[in-house]
Parts: C-alpha cells; structure tokens; sequence
C-alpha cells in the first residue's frame, strides 16, 4: 500500500494533464500542449492570432522580427524550436519582441510533452510545449499575417489544481483508513493466537521427569524435538499427555514457549495438548 501511495504522488506531480491544444486554420489540424508553468494561464479561455516562426529559431537572443500588439483580439503568436537556452529567455525574448503568447516545441522526436519551467517576475505573455511532430507541422504552415493560430484552453487550470488537491487528499485519507484496518486486524489475528495459546496453568500441569534417573519406567529419547540439542545428565523435562512408541520429552522451557506462544499440539503427533489435558483431568 505504501508503495502505491508513493507511486500515484509521483504520478500525479510529475505527469502532466492536457489542459489546452493548440489549433492551426490553414491546416485544420489540432495539437496537444502543457501549459508553462510560470506565465500567465488562460484558465478556460481562447487567445488567437498570427503564427510566427521565431529568429532565431530558439530564439535565445533578441528576435529580429518585432510584431506590434494588437491586443487579445488580434493577438501574435510565435513558434520557438526547444534547446540551446533555458526556457524563461525564450519567453521573456518572445515578450521582448511584442509576442502575446509562445509555442515551444520539442527538438527531439517521440519525448513527452513537458510543463516549462521558470521565474515568472515580470512575464505576461502565455506559453505551452508541444510535440516536435505537431512543431515541425506548424513551422512548416506557419503565414506570419494571415495565418491564424488559436490555443485553446480545455479546462480552468485553476479548477484543475484544485481537482488535483482534492485527489490527492481523498487518496491519502482512504490509504490512512486502509492502513488503520490492517493493523486493527493484525491486532485481532495476534489476540486469536493469544487465545488459541495453552494456558500457563495447563503448561504448569505437565508432568516433570529428570534425564538420566534409574527409575523412569518407559524409555526416552536424547533429543528434545523442539530445539534439536541433546539433553543433559539432570536436566529438567517435560512430557506430553501423548501415545508414542517411544516416549518424548522435551526441555522445560522449550515446551513452555511452544505451547504458550500459539501452539497447542504436540510438535511430533500433532494431537491437541488440551484436549489431552481435558481427557486426563476428567
């Protein structure tokens, strides 16, 4: 369980949902992003306008190509290929260059869609990450004036923390009642076995003999069961109410400890030491 609880944190932080796509009209084609972490969120809205592509391409120096503002009616967008500098230069290159919001996309095929990363001061603009395929694409369809291009917000990214949060919190309360339920049953199994022990009296009962003595009647072994060692001249033993061909003792405190600590047979024919005990009383 905790590794699960582990596993499902991890995923939850590190993968990212699609919150928007990214759509290009010349092509009618669509395009999953993440949105950047530390610019400005669309949260359930659409900005659309021209689609640039940046120079430079990485656009990790001043771009020479300065677009005007037209506000979030006519807003440009400009298409940036990932690599060469960190991602908040690109950004704050793109604001510099009066771009509204950014696309950056990945320079390298088949990796996942990242959340960018960065210091937010002074950033107003918005920016996603999009594959190196659905890049390509639009550079490749990219008109300047002409070429809308729209990001589209799927879902309130503030909504979707919360959904988040909200999550997380359930996941970790149901894993504390689960955790709770095991160790209540742990404990339920441990007071079974308790009960289920032979009583201190009853193990008290058993009859003594003392290895070696020239009057026992029936014969013994050398060996106690319970821990295998060889007993010694005057030792201590304790007997069993059992039926053997060849009579078995064992040590005082090896018996004790089997029967007191969960077992209630006899370690060699299995039958039940209480209702031996029971028998014999009556």
């Amino acid at each position: 369980m905790n590794k699960f609880l582990i596993f499902t944190l991890l995923l939850c932080f590190l993968t990212d949902p699609i919150l928007s796509i990214v759509q290009l009209s010349s092509i009618s084609s669509s395009f999953p992003d993440t949105p950047a972490r530390f610019t400005k969120g669309l949260n359930g809205s659409v900005i659309c306008g021209d689609l640039w592509v940046a120079e430079p391409l990485d656009a990790c120096s001043p771009l020479l190509d300065e677009v005007e503002d037209g506000g979030d009616e006519s807003a440009n967008i400009v298409l940036i290929m990932r690599g060469n500098c960190a991602f908040e230069e690109k950004i704050r290159n793109a604001q510099e260059a009066g771009f509204r919001a950014a696309i950056v996309y990945d320079d390298q095929l088949d990796h996942n869609l990242i959340s960018m990363m960065g210091n937010p001061e002074g950033l107003w603009i918005y920016a996603v990450f999009v594959s190196n395929t659905a890049g390509e694409t639009m550079r490749e369809n990219a008109r300047g004036v002409g070429g809308e291009c729209c990001i589209i917000s799927l879902v309130d990214e503030t909504a979707w923390t919360v959904l988040v949060i909200s999550f997380i919190s359930v996941l970790a309360v149901i894993c504390l009642l689960v955790s709770i339920c095991f160790t209540v049953n742990q404990w339920r199994n441990c007071q079974e076995t308790r009960t289920t022990a032979v009583d201190d009296k009853v193990v008290d009962m058993l009859p003594r003999i003392t290895f070696g003595a020239v009057n026992l009647i029936d014969p013994i072994g050398e060996t106690c069961i319970i821990c295998l060692e060889d007993y010694k001249h005057g030792e201590s033993l304790k007997v069993l109410p059992c039926r053997h061909v060849v009579f078995t003792g064992f040590h005082s405190s090896c018996v004790n400890s089997w029967l007191t600590k969960g077992a209630t047979f006899c370690p060699v024919c299995k039958h039940d030491v209480r209702a031996r005990m029971a028998s014999s009383v009556k």
